[in-house]
């Protein structure tokens, strides 16, 4: 038998989830999902704060598990922590800025990211690195948007939720004249469908791809068979009603 290939990926809660499909579209692999639901939510800790809990994470994931590469299927580390990500066996989420730039038409996109993402200096670097003037780029705190995702509203109360979204997102995307958003919090493609009712003329974009590819080309080496196991921090047991409220039936155990 040859080696296997596994696949870590980890978050403050169900929000990575949105990137395992893509990932196991491109790799054939283990995947192991930790959801540190006792840490929920990485984007309103302050950056010392986060910091701890992510390398206390890793270290107690390197500790129980065999793996090829662990993913931060998390936006607001991604971003704020840069020695964290420099590690070859580290990948990262990032906002999809190559994307946005090619299809905006009105040259006005804009992001959705966490409360701490978008108060940082440090997206706002990334942004000048990333985006031409021209191009002008509304930052929005999606914090309440990640809360109705993790809490499940927006399935069991989505008349509720679609009012919330509209009352946060749809002024500032009129006067703004936005043709494309990027969902930079991985909880954030899980209310695709209700932001694509909302705004049909709007392009969503969000970076369960990219990240998939990335690990497409670091994985040294594919599996013949797929698999998805889930553990997570705090009560399992709540956490397996949350994933079956989205249909998600895969058991939970406690790490």
């Amino acid at each position: 038998m040859g080696p296997v290939a596994k696949i870590i990926v980890f978050d403050s809660g169900v929000g990575s989830l949105s990137i395992i499909k893509p990932i196991q579209k491109k790799v054939t692999a283990d995947i192991i999902y930790f959801a540190d639901q006792k840490n929920f939510p990485y984007g309103t800790k302050s950056v010392v704060k986060l910091e701890k809990i992510i390398k206390s994470t890793i270290e107690l994931l390197n500790k129980n598990f065999d793996h090829d590469l662990i993913v931060i299927g998390s936006i607001t580390p991604s971003l704020l922590l840069k020695k964290i990500i420099n590690n070859p066996q580290i990948i990262g989420v990032f906002p999809p800025f190559k994307d946005a730039k090619r299809k905006t038409k009105t040259k006005s996109i804009a992001i959705l990211a966490t409360k701490l993402v978008i108060q940082s200096n440090v997206l706002q670097n990334y942004i000048k690195k990333n985006v031409p003037k021209k191009i002008k780029v509304i930052k929005i705190n999606a914090s309440p948007l990640v809360n109705l995702v993790e809490s499940g509203k927006f399935i069991k109360n989505r008349k509720s939720c679609k009012n919330k979204i509209k009352n946060i997102l749809s002024k500032l995307f009129l006067k703004n004249h936005v043709d494309v958003v990027t969902l930079s919090s991985t909880h954030l493609p899980f209310l695709l469908p209700i932001l694509k009712e909302i705004f049909p003329n709007i392009i969503f974009l969000d970076s369960g791809n990219i990240v998939a590819e990335k690990i497409a080309k670091k994985l040294k080496h594919q599996n013949k068979t797929k698999s998805l196991t889930i553990f997570a921090s705090g009560d399992a047991q709540v956490f397996q009603k949350k994933l079956s409220k989205l249909g998600i039936k895969n058991k939970v155990r406690s790490l």
